[in-house]
C-alpha cells in the first residue's frame, strides 16, 4: 500500500516576500513527477482524493479551506492552509517564519525540491454559499486560505453562483497586509467590497481605515439576508467577531470558521488535533460556528 506520510517532490517556483518585516513568504510550488494516477475517488464528504499520493498538479485535487503539509529533509515537517486557488497551475503557500522548520524554509530559494502531502481536511461550503451573499472577516497572515477563497469566487466561471461579495481584511499595520499587488486589484474591481483597515498607523500615510477588525465589520455592516460569513484570524480577533456577525443578525449555522489546533498526521491517527470526539485535520479545518457551540472549548 501506498505510504500516506509519503511526501511528495515539489520544486519552489516563485518566492514572495509579503511584509516589510519580512518573516511572510509565498511559495509557489510545482510537482517534479509527471507520473499520473489513477482511480481518482471521493471521500465520504464529498471532496475528491486520490488513491495513492499526488504526484501531479492535476492530481492535485482540493477546494478552498482545505490545506496541505510541506516537509525538509532533516528538518521535519508542518502543516499550512492552501493559499492558490483550485483552478492555479502552482500550489501557494504563505508561511511565516516562528521556528526551526518555518525559519528553514524560508531560507530556500527558487528551484529547491521539497516535501508536499496532501490535501486534506474539508473546505468552506460552496454548495451552501450558492446563490448568497458572501462575506469574508480577516485578519493578519491567516488570509491565506480566504484568499484561495476569492480567487476561486471572482474567476469569471465561477462569479455568477455567487451573490455580493464583500471582504473585511485587516492587519496590525500596513506593511502587514498580504498580496499587495492583489488587493490593488480587488480594491478597483466591481465584484466585490473590500474594505483594508490596521490597527494601528504610528505615522504612516494610510488612506483607509484605522481600526480592529470586529470594530470595521461592525461599521460596514454587511446584510445577514441570504448570506453566509467566513472568518479566519488570531483568536482574538475571532472572539470579538463572533458578537458582530450575532449583532448583524448572522446565524451560527451561517457563520464559518478555519482552525489550526496541534495539526500533526493530517490523517485523524495521532490524536493530537481533536476538540473533543472531532479532527480537526479530517472533520475540519472548517467548522460552522453552531458545530463548535457544541464542542469543548479548546480551540
Amino acid at each position: 500500500m501506498d505510504n500516506p506520510y509519503l511526501p511528495a517532490p515539489a520544486r519552489i517556483e516563485k518566492v514572495t516576500i509579503e511584509n516589510e518585516a519580512r518573516d511572510l513568504k509565498t511559495f509557489q510550488l510545482s510537482f517534479v513527477d509527471n507520473e499520473r494516477l489513477t482511480d481518482i475517488g471521493t471521500s465520504d464528504s464529498g471532496f475528491p482524493i486520490p488513491a495513492t499520493r499526488p504526484t501531479t498538479r492535476k492530481d492535485f485535487l482540493f477546494l478552498p479551506g482545505q490545506f496541505g503539509f510541506l516537509s525538509l529533509s532533516g528538518v521535519g515537517e508542518a502543516p499550512f492552509g492552501i493559499a492558490s486557488a483550485p483552478h492555479e497551475d502552482r500550489v501557494w503557500y504563505t508561511v511565516k517564519k516562528v521556528g526551526v522548520f518555518t525559519t528553514a524554509l524560508h531560507e530556500l530559494e527558487q528551484s529547491v525540491v521539497i516535501g508536499m502531502r496532501g490535501p486534506y481536511g474539508n473546505s468552506y461550503p460552496f454548495d451552501l454559499m450558492k446563490g448568497k451573499d458572501v462575506v469574508i472577516v480577516s485578519g493578519g497572515f491567516s488570509f491565506t486560505t480566504l484568499r484561495s477563497t476569492l480567487v476561486h469566487l471572482l474567476k469569471p466561471e465561477n462569479r455568477g453562483d455567487f451573490g455580493k461579495i464583500t471582504c473585511v481584511y485587516g492587519a496590525r499595520s500596513p506593511g502587514e497586509l498580504l498580496y499587495k499587488d492583489e488587493i490593488r486589484a480587488w480594491e478597483s474591481s466591481s465584484d466585490i467590497n473590500l474594505v483594508l483597515c490596521v490597527d494601528r498607523l504610528d505615522g504612516a500615510d494610510w488612506p483607509k481605515t484605522e481600526g480592529l477588525v470586529p470594530n470595521v465589520l461592525k461599521k460596514v455592516a454587511p446584510s445577514a439576508r441570504n448570506a453566509v460569513a467566513l472568518v479566519c484570524g488570531p483568536p482574538i480577533m475571532i472572539r470579538f467577531t463572533h458578537p458582530v456577525l450575532k449583532e448583524l443578525g448572522f446565524a451560527p449555522a451561517r457563520v464559518f470558521l478555519s482552525l489550526e489546533n496541534r495539526m500533526k498526521c493530517g490523517i485523524g491517527k495521532c490524536g493530537r488535533c481533536n476538540i473533543g470526539t472531532r479532527y480537526v485535520c479530517k472533520d475540519g479545518p472548517v467548522f460552522s460556528y453552531q458545530e463548535l457551540l457544541t464542542l469543548p472549548p479548546e480551540y
